[in-house]
């Protein structure tokens, strides 16, 4: 009998884990991961103003490269943002974690049901505990309107110096297709860069090799010659637009305590997903009692509250997504960066003030608003049976 189970070994669990072992050593916890590996194959970045300085602190072994700055790039000027900006490979992922709390892992173990207090696994084995954690990557999001974040990564050598210093969040100068697209480049090295090819997309289809011909074709425009190729990923992230949280969370009674991407933990804008996990692995780490019924409230109410802080930024996909179409979903991007350097980086965290939510919505939008505000809920319900359910917008 455990104290916790954690059903997957992703970033949302990985950290929990972390935490609780740190606040409460006491309990008994494993960790299950069906692959050979913790993490996946994924890179996470974050700017160092999404958290404060104790998450900084507790995620510092994770970081594999850290930059003093990022750039940005649009077809009418470049621009420089002076935040540090950090980056996580799944390789120290897996490394620092299991040299954390590896004698609470389970490796190449495969979950076949997960319950409120029981787990059975591919062998048929039931493992018992007072609280059962489900963080094995998104369920189906049937109560929400999505759009998508989507992308091919290329972990590349470059035969020469690439000369990119730090880290491009977004090259939008590249040919606008399917949607809103830019290529997002992490210098690891003077030689080795990852290449991101990525689109804001209606849909989640990917098609990888159409997006790795295009990061080939990248590469050779700015005069690289790749040496070798290290690795390539792939994904596909959540965007949100709007749904019903009542109904979402209603659907988890009963059952494990969802976490991370299945809890629907994601700046809705970005797709991001680290800085609700450090935050989540905080307000849980902290709870006195730690049964499965006590850990759904607190992650429901954490999430109800990220709900409505975060009406703003579906807001703001709804005129992207459902007020834009082809080459004005670039100007809103190429705008929204000429804003003053604070408020890009509150938005990043998801703290946008409300003066910034003000200046974000008034000048000189490159789409006519007000008109977008009303076509929305209409073609929204389209794509939902029984419409749609907004968030609050403050």
């Amino acid at each position: 009998m455990y104290d916790v189970i954690l059903a997957g070994g992703g970033l949302a669990n990985v950290l929990l884990a972390l935490a609780l072992q740190a606040r409460q050593p006491q309990l008994r916890i494993v960790l299950l991961e069906r692959e050979s590996t913790l993490g996946g194959h994924h890179t996470w970045s974050f700017h160092e103003t999404d958290l404060d300085r104790a998450q900084i602190a507790r995620l510092k072994p994770f970081i594999v490269k850290s930059w003093p700055a990022q750039t940005v790039a649009f077809p009418g000027y470049q621009r420089r943002l002076a935040v540090p900006y950090h980056a996580i490979s799944s390789a120290r992922f897996h490394q620092v974690a299991m040299g954390q709390i590896g004698d609470r892992v389970r490796l190449c173990a495969p979950v076949e049901q997960v319950g409120a207090e029981r787990v059975t696994l591919s062998t048929g084995k039931v493992l018992r505990a007072r609280c059962v954690i489900d963080g094995r990557g998104p369920r189906p999001l049937h109560e929400f309107a999505l759009a998508y974040q989507s992308f091919v990564g290329a972990d590349l050598v470059m035969a020469a110096p690439h000369g990119i210093g730090v880290p491009v969040i977004m090259d939008a100068t590249v040919t606008q297709l399917d949607g809103y697209r830019f290529v997002y480049l992490l210098p690891y090295d003077e030689h080795r860069l990852l290449v991101e090819d990525t689109y804001y997309t209606d849909e989640p289809a990917l098609d990888v090799p159409a997006l790795r011909r295009r990061i080939d074709d990248y590469v050779a425009a700015r005069g690289w010659r790749v040496a070798r190729e290290l690795e390539v990923e792939t994904g596909v992230l959540p965007l949100l637009l709007g749904g019903d949280i009542e109904a979402f969370w209603a659907r988890a009674e009963g059952g494990p305590v969802p976490v991370g991407l299945r809890a629907g933990l994601f700046h809705p804008v970005t797709g991001y997903s680290l800085p609700d996990a450090m935050r989540l692995a905080d307000v849980v780490s902290n709870a006195g009692a730690l049964d499965t019924g006590t850990v759904r409230a607190l992650v429901r109410q954490y999430a109800l509250r990220r709900w409505r802080q975060q009406g703003f930024y579906c807001m703001l996909n709804r005129l992207l997504f459902l007020g834009a179409q082809g080459p004005s979903r670039r100007v809103i991007f190429e705008r929204f960066y000429t804003l003053p350097e604070p408020l890009v980086q509150r938005f990043y965290a998801g703290h946008s003030s409300l003066a910034d939510k003000a200046h974000i919505l008034f000048g000189k939008p490159p789409i006519a608003v007000l008109a977008a505000m009303r076509a929305m809920p209409s073609r929204a319900a389209k794509s939902r049976d029984g419409g749609v359910c907004w968030p609050p917008e403050g």
